[in-house]
């Protein structure tokens, strides 16, 4: 017996060892960091939710760059700060952050509408380009414990969100922070040196806002050693204290140095191993070499299949990441089409929703999200855990390319098709109902797919369905009722 016990503990300490020892280590230079890969988890995960709310939440105005907008004379937003609050040279950002109490906030009633969205990992902006953190820092005192709602938001949304089984996402977004506030001038609180530890150090002028398509890119002068000190600090403790499994980086981290870039990357990836984690780190190019991470692009997403997974962010508004009163959001369909798409691409999506100032995400978003879950209960075995196809879809609508390009896009058409592969099983995700009742999709005529097509299913419905598979299409004879709302699902054997 105790021979036993000796063999099975020196084949556990083995195992322990090797599994020591095959963890990787990663360096502060891009040759380690290359070493990254990502996880299975998020190839199969396919649709996440995150949102924009914070201090600049509570104007319940246009814009959430509201923090910088509101210190340039005639933008809309220092028109309605002098309205509703006075001249930003008396009342400035610092002075919104007692106004931001989140009285209703519920982390809780949040996780459970995001698992009712069928989104598979979740989380919160941690820090925006205001300063003002969301977690317990101690590197920042602009944070939500020491101030506003006096609560730990990322604590406790990560207590939630994983409580439910979903991985868990914190965003950051404090890059911008240098030059966001006009810490230049002389007549603004931005200026005062006793607000520094908000709005940062004085910078020479606002010259870097001079290019891009944001109007945010060129940087002179570039950061600080005590800016990027404080960045690395603020991003250590998210890593430390709430270990996310998905690390978002909003674009124009590059303007810090190589060697703080570097340093970030291995911190996270050498926490993550030491937890066991499987990790997923996300960024904008060229913040960060392709290989080193997870590329996610904003508003914006792949022309074709690309062969690594990839993020798109978009949120629930085409024109807004942040709650104000007249946000309009996107119909149901659309988000649900645009999902069909990145996802046929090798692609997730992670939508923004944008919670109301005291804490509650309003019902139109709750709605839109509840009709995703629906549509994803019905339909998600040809979402989640699947890959592309030989090619990801057919069909007359191209979707624009490059940053933003989605605020200028209309969506899809009735002949836009899109395809998925789960386990063999392939899947034809029709994004519109054809009107002539019939269903052509020219990729499995009889001279593009070189295949026998035993059996169609239309995912929903019990009707036996009839087709013919001619040299230029497949026509696939529809039943006369929809099996639901949005994009249809055929189940191609």
């Amino acid at each position: 017996m105790k021979s036993a016990l000796k063999i099975s503990f020196i084949a556990v300490l083995l195992i322990t060892v090797t599994q020591l020892h095959s963890q990787k280590k990663f360096k502060a230079n891009w040759e380690s960091l290359s070493q990254y890969e990502c996880p299975e988890w998020f190839r199969d995960a396919k649709f996440g939710i995150y949102t924009h709310w914070g201090v600049y939440s509570v104007p319940e105005d246009e814009s959430d760059w509201y923090g910088t907008y509101m210190y340039t004379e005639g933008h809309p937003n220092n028109t309605t700060h002098k309205e509703n609050y006075g001249d930003p040279k008396e009342f400035g950002y610092k002075d919104l952050v007692p106004l931001f109490t989140a009285p209703k906030f519920d982390a809780d009633e949040w996780a459970d509408l995001f698992v009712e969205s069928g989104a598979r990992f979740a989380g919160p902006a941690g820090e925006h380009a205001d300063g003002f953190s969301m977690w317990d820092s101690k590197a920042n005192p602009w944070n939500s414990v020491d101030m506003g709602p006096k609560r730990d938001i990322v604590a406790e949304l990560e207590t939630a969100i994983r409580k439910r089984g979903l991985k868990y996402v914190v965003s950051l977004h404090h890059s911008w922070l240098w030059g966001w506030f006009p810490t230049w001038g002389e007549n603004t609180d931005c200026a005062n040196p006793a607000n520094e530890s908000l709005y940062g150090e004085k910078v020479a002028s606002s010259a870097w806002r001079v290019e891009g398509e944001r109007g945010y890119y060129k940087v002179d002068p570039m950061p600080s050693a005590k800016f990027e000190k404080l960045w690395l600090e603020k991003v250590k403790e998210v890593v430390d204290g709430y270990n996310p499994d998905l690390l978002w980086f909003d674009n124009r981290v590059q303007i810090l140095s190589e060697k703080v870039r570097q340093e970030m990357m291995a911190y996270a990836y050498n926490n993550a191993a030491k937890n066991n984690q499987e990790f997923v780190l996300t960024f904008k190019r060229p913040d960060f070499p392709l290989g080193t991470g997870t590329v996610d692009l904003e508003r914006n997403r792949m022309p074709d299949i690309y062969p690594e997974p990839w993020l798109t962010d978009n949120s629930i508004s085409k024109q807004k990441w942040i709650w104000h009163k007249d946000l309009k959001c996107y119909p149901t369909n659309n988000l649900i089409d645009d999902l069909v798409d990145i996802v046929s691409k090798n692609g997730n999506l992670l939508l923004n929703v944008a919670p109301h100032p005291d804490g509650t995400i309003p019902e139109d978003q709750k709605q839109r999200l509840r009709e995703m879950g629906q549509w994803l209960k019905l339909n998600g075995e040809a979402i989640y855990e699947t890959r592309p196809w030989l090619v990801y879809g057919e069909g007359p609508t191209e979707t624009k390319t490059g940053h933003l390009a989605d605020m200028h896009f209309d969506g899809f058409g009735d002949e836009d098709i899109r395809f998925t592969t789960r386990n063999g099983q392939l899947y034809a995700i029709a994004l519109g109902w054809p009107k002539s009742n019939v269903l052509s999709v020219k990729s499995l005529s009889s001279t593009s797919f070189n295949g026998d097509i035993k059996r169609i299913e239309l995912i929903g419905s019990k009707s036996k369905l009839t087709w013919e598979q001619t040299k230029t299409s497949l026509n696939i004879q529809l039943p006369s009722a929809k099996p639901c709302e949005h994009a249809f699902v055929f189940k191609i054997n």
